[in-house]
């Protein structure tokens, strides 16, 4: 019985982290996922998604408490903006050609990403593979 309301419980935070829209939503569901199905198979994996969904939700790269004092940096240093067509979101891998990536500042502790502004939102980019890995709304 107790195993029951426990899955249920799991399927209703499964369902409700399911309608966040958040940044590191995508990317700590599917490594929370993976990690919990390799420990403990299907149940680990479901518990697992719904736990790294809302500690990436919380977290991104940037965390909570710098989040907002990057936007403000990014957006103050009045970067020109690349035109992209289509959604920019966690995934898209920018083209190699009229994008500009700049180097993000050391007070955000972020040595191995670059960021530019995509459709007028600063976006931290792997500057490796040039693929957005949080946009900052």
């Amino acid at each position: 019985m107790a195993l029951k309301v426990g899955m249920v419980v799991v399927m209703a935070t499964v369902a409700l982290t399911g309608s966040v829209r958040a940044q590191g939503l995508e990317r700590g569901a599917q490594e929370g996922a993976n990690r919990g199905g390799m420990i403990a198979g299907p149940l680990g994996a479901v518990v697992g998604g719904a736990v790294g969904a809302a500690v990436g939700t919380a977290n991104g790269i940037l965390g909570i408490d710098r989040r907002e004092r990057f936007r403000i940096y990014a957006t103050g240093e009045r970067r020109p903006s690349f035109s992209f067509r289509g959604p920019v979101r966690i995934g898209t891998v920018l083209p190699e050609d009229g994008v500009v990536y700049y180097d993000v500042p050391p007070e955000f502790a972020l040595p191995n990403y670059n960021y530019t502004v995509v459709n007028d939102h600063p976006v931290l980019v792997e500057p490796r593979t040039r693929r957005v890995v949080e946009v900052i709304d």
